[in-house]
């Protein structure tokens, strides 16, 4: 009896001590609007995974994408909030509560692999992860998706300046669509995750992202012809609620630092993996691929660049300026 009477107590002891072990995980919620599918998505699995097995499980990363736990609209003021803990939007749709994250949206100016590749940790990213911490957000990690844009549309593809005349087509904030409307398109601006059923009901004719997106959102199902665009970049960037992040120990700040440099490297080969192999997979689906040519790059380019530098100019001030410079000295 006394023997049974000290299993009893060992396992309860060691039942306890598990639910303790348990109780101390530290719950990290992190929302992002890509469907499963998508590159970026897989990243930032492997990231998440990443953080819990350095910290031991300590850290328990609970991914939520495709909208599942907060819409992608809702992300930025929810995190800030303290709702949720972590959330990842791509840079632009910071929009006018911090336009000078539109820098990469500038028209081919943007597109080195070697800037990209090198944009985590350099000045211009702290310059960002600054701003970022004064509109209420931690930045934990820049996850560099596409360099390659994807016009898409259906019975004649979008070429020349003139193709975009009364165009509806998908846009992204205020100041980066500037130049889109200098084209003479008419941008509404949606998430990601909004467009196929936009142009699937017809809200809107055309649409604009990454061209890996065009395949993993299947936009060859409501779309038939796509012009490759070296139009600007794009980065999907996760944050963390600050007073959350500031409760955590500095090994598992450590981690998520960690974390976070190699999650950027992950993102780098993933995208441009995914850029290349995106146009012949929409071709096998259907779509008429278009690469857009030097000449139809100086047209566009007259247009939208100065455009583009007005809008951003008037939205950033002299903030801008100073992203700009640092942002050029990232490959000097």
């Amino acid at each position: 009896m006394n023997i049974q009477k000290t299993v009893a107590a060992s396992l309860l002891a060691a039942s306890s001590l598990g639910t303790a072990v348990f109780a101390e995980a530290t719950e990290m919620r992190c929302s992002h609007q890509l469907p499963p599918s998508h590159h970026i998505a897989k990243v930032i699995d492997q990231w998440a995974a990443e953080i819990e097995t350095q910290s031991n499980g300590e850290i328990d990363v609970q991914v939520f994408g495709a909208n599942s736990l907060v819409g992608a609209r809702e992300n930025i003021v929810s995190v800030a909030k303290g709702n949720i803990e972590c959330a990842f939007s791509i840079n632009p749709q910071w929009g006018k509560t911090l336009p000078v994250m539109n820098v990469t949206l500038k028209p081919y100016a943007v597109t080195d692999l070697e800037t990209l590749a090198a944009w985590p940790g350099s000045e211009a990213a702290s310059f960002l992860e600054e701003k970022l911490l004064e509109k209420g957000v931690q930045n934990a990690v820049w996850l560099f998706t596409t360099r390659m844009t994807a016009m898409t549309s259906k019975g004649a593809p979008l070429i020349n300046p003139a193709d975009f005349e009364g165009v509806k087509i998908r846009g992204l904030n205020p100041v980066a669509d500037a130049g889109l409307v200098a084209m003479g398109a008419a941008p509404s601006a949606m998430s990601g995750s909004k467009v196929y059923e936009a142009l699937s009901t017809g809200v809107i004719d055309a649409g604009m992202t990454d061209i890996a997106a065009a395949y993993s959102r299947k936009y060859f199902e409501v779309q038939d012809h796509v012009t490759v665009v070296p139009l600007f970049s794009v980065f999907f960037h996760g944050y963390l609620n600050p007073a959350w992040y500031n409760g955590l120990t500095d090994a598992q700040k450590a981690v998520i630092a960690d974390a976070g440099a190699k999650a950027a490297v992950w993102a780098v080969d993933a995208s441009e993996e995914a850029s290349s192999a995106a146009p012949s997979q929409l071709e096998e689906m259907g779509m008429k691929v278009h690469f857009q040519t030097p000449e139809e790059e100086a047209a566009w380019k007259e247009l939208m660049a100065p455009a583009f530098d007005a809008s951003f100019g008037s939205a950033t001030g002299e903030d801008g300026v100073k992203l700009l410079e640092l942002v050029n000295q990232i490959s000097n």
